[in-house]
């Protein structure tokens, strides 16, 4: 099972009592904003870190979060959403077969 797929359970398990932190997989701004909207309180961005600071050091890591912010920024508004704080359950659906 992804983890993305068993994170909607897992936020309904912990109901709240303490914040779902996702880091699985997150490459892209569409990868944050779905887990958002699943119910993570925060979306962490593991790989892409190391893999800049190993190419290009400290300005590496610094170009990854400046891209993965201005692309955040752009999917937000290609979603109609002004914020991170706008995301919510109906910015996804589940796929059926």
């Amino acid at each position: 099972m992804a983890a993305l797929d068993a994170l909607p359970d897992v936020c309904a398990a912990v109901a709240g009592r303490v914040p779902v932190l996702f880091d699985s997989g997150v490459r892209r701004a569409a990868d944050v904003l779905k887990a958002l909207a699943l119910g993570a309180r925060a979306v962490l961005v593991g790989r892409p870190y190391l893999y800049a600071m190993a190419v290009a050091g400290e300005a590496g890591v610094r170009m990854v979060i400046r891209n993965l912010m201005a692309e955040l920024d752009l999917t937000l508004g290609l979603c109609g959403l002004a914020s991170v704080a706008d995301v919510d359950r109906g910015l996804v659906t589940e796929a059926r077969a």
